[in-house]
This record gives structure tokens, C-alpha cells and sequence, in this order.
């Protein structure tokens, strides 16, 4: 079940202690918990549900792993882009499916996507061994894992295989993109930074990225957490993190870019670094005066996160980036 639907048992405590969690992280505690929250149109109505299919599996490292899989319409022989969407912290995949919408941009574009669910609803998406993660490779090696099965059973082209996420699964976008760029064409990330710290995570080689990111988002600040505090007694740490333009920044370096230019564009501020591979960038968009949100995202942030930037649809514009 979507965790985003009330239950009939327990809904009264997660209520309140979502709510706990939210006020510290806007009392600037640096928690980012990101709690569940029923989706909503920019209206105030209940989004509408993605039709009711059940979740694939594929077993990795002992552990029996979740994901929800779009194909394209067309059923063609050819190799097919691969996008492999993580979702936020306390999230679900069916909630990114609606807060992105990549399905519908899926459609047009003849893609597959997958959307994985991480363990605990969070991913590992830093290097810190942890009480809850004592391996903090697990969601790397699930990730690799997932590629090769859809490769193998849905024709996915690994020569264009892609990676996005919102927040904590941003950070798993990057990571992934920062320790194996051999396996991608490119990674994007809303809302999400490099891991730093303990946790670090270095980019490793050349690949294209783009992050989108609120200028005011009050959950995961702009200029990065390096010392967030500890989350509550029993629940995995909370990954500290550099700012989103050093993030973007490391994999310009990586890619061998030179330094970058910043053009004011209607609503956001955008910063490119071009890479020695002909025609590839490394791409920073900092939407004004918005939050810890999708930009264009039809569903309502949670109170407290923040607005959402209709200055540009993220998901389109990642796909462009993405040349799909």
C-alpha cells in the first residue's frame, strides 16, 4: 500500500510525529526526515493515483527488493532509455510517479522507467556505515542490479541509461552517477547534493548532471548541511551534505570543465560548466523563491516545505537535458 494513503491502524501517532519532525526541520535543525503527506493538486484535492499495478521484484544481496516499472506504449525491438527515478526521504516510489509525472513525458518519449523502493523508505545515498546501514552499499549494488535486469527482460539500452531523484533520492542519483559514470549517460537531481563529511562521495569521472534546486527550500538548505542534527532515537541518521553548487561543481571538475557562467533567466538562475566531451554540461538551476519542492509539480508540498517554482517543469527540462 502507498504510504500515502491513511491506514486504518496507527494513522493518529505517524500524524503527530510527522508533524514533530517537520517543525524541527523548519526550526532549523537540519532534520530531513521529509514527511509523508497525502499527494494534492495545486487545488487542495487528492492527486490521482497511477492505475494500481503490483510492484516487480528482484533479488539482490539476499534481500527481496521492490520496484513500479513504466514502459513505453510502443512495443518496438529496438533498445530503449532507461531512467531509474529514486524517491525522497519517507516517501514511496508511487509518490515520486506522481509528484514527477515522468510517465506522462515517458509516453511521448519511449522511454522505460523504474522506480525503486528503498529499505525503510530512505535511501543509503552516503558512505557512512550506520546502526540501520551497516552496509552503506547495499542501494549502490541494488541500483547496478537493477540495470542489468531490465537490460536483460525489458530491452534497456545500457549505452542510454539515466538517473533522477527528489531530496535524499537526489543524493542517491548523484552517488550513483558519482561512483560508476561508466554506467550512465547522465543524472539529475531536485532537491538533492553530494553527501559530504563522513559520508562523502566523490564523482569519479565525466558525466553530464543537473541539479534543480529552491533557493529558499527551509528542509535541505541551498548552501548545503554539513552538521545536520541527529534524527530521532532508532531512525537512520541524516546524510550530511555540501551545497548544491559545490555538488555541481564536483562533477564539473570531474568532467574537466572549465569555469562557469550564471545567466538570470525568467524565475530561476542558471549555471553551466561545459565538459571536454563535445556538447556536454554540468548544469545548476536555482529557482526563485522556492522551496523543497518539484518545480511544476501539480501535487502541494507538504505546510512548511515551501513553494513550488512553476518558473519551469523539472521534468521536462531534465529530459531535454537528458536529450530524450
Amino acid at each position: 500500500m502507498d504510504s500515502f494513503a491513511p491506514s486504518r491502524r496507527g494513522r493518529t501517532v505517524r500524524a503527530w510525529c510527522h508533524a514533530l519532525l517537520l517543525g524541527l526541520a523548519l526550526a532549523g535543525c537540519g532534520t530531513t526526515t521529509e514527511p509523508p503527506a497525502p499527494p494534492t493538486t495545486a487545488r487542495g484535492s487528492v492527486a490521482p493515483t497511477a492505475a494500481a499495478e503490483p510492484p516487480k521484484q528482484l533479488r539482490v544481496d539476499g534481500r527481496t527488493r521492490e520496484y513500479l516499472l513504466h514502459r513505453p506504449a510502443a512495443n518496438g525491438s529496438k533498445p530503449r532509455p532507461l531512467i531509474i527515478a529514486f524517491h525522497g526521504r519517507g516517501s514511496t516510489a508511487s509518490y515520486l510517479r506522481e509528484q514527477s509525472r515522468l510517465d506522462e513525458d515517458a509516453r511521448a518519449r519511449g522511454m522505460l522507467i523504474a522506480y525503486p523502493e528503498g529499505l525503510h523508505k530512505l535511501w543509503g545515498a552516503g558512505t557512512q556505515v550506520t546502526e540501520q546501514r551497516p552496509d552503506p552499499d547495499l542501494d549502490v549494488r541494488f541500483t547496478k542490479a537493477l540495470i542489468d535486469e531490465l537490460v536483460r527482460t525489458e530491452r534497456a539500452d545500457p549505452e542510454r541509461v539515466y538517473v533522477v531523484g527528489f531530496s535524499n533520492g537526489g543524493s542517491m542519483a548523484l552517488r550513483v552517477a558519482a561512483q560508476h559514470p561508466e554506467l550512465l549517460a547522465g543524472a539529475a537531481a531536485v532537491s538533492g547534493e553530494l553527501p559530504t563529511g563522513a559520508a562523502a562521495v566523490k564523482p569519479t569521472g565525466p558525466v553530464p548532471a543537473m541539479i534543480i534546486y529552491g533557493a529558499d527550500d527551509p528542509v535541505r538548505p541551498l548552501a548545503g548541511m554539513p552538521s545536520p542534527t541527529p534524527a530521532p532515537a532508532g531512525e537512520e541518521p541524516v546524510t550530511p551534505t555540501m551545497s548544491a553548487r559545490d555538488s555541481a561543481g564536483a562533477f564539473a571538475a570531474a568532467g574537466g570543465a572549465g569555469k562557469p557562467a550564471t545567466e538570470t533567466e525568467a524565475g530561476y538562475d542558471r549555471t553551466v560548466w561545459r565538459l571536454r566531451n563535445p556538447g556536454a554540461t554540468v548544469q545548476l538551476l536555482v529557482m526563485h523563491d522556492a522551496g523543497h519542492a518539484w518545480p511544476g509539480s501539480r501535487i502541494t508540498p507538504p505546510k512548511g516545505f515551501g513553494r513550488t517554482s512553476t518558473a519551469l517543469n523539472a521534468t521536462s527540462t531534465i529530459l531535454d537535458f537528458f536529450r530524450l
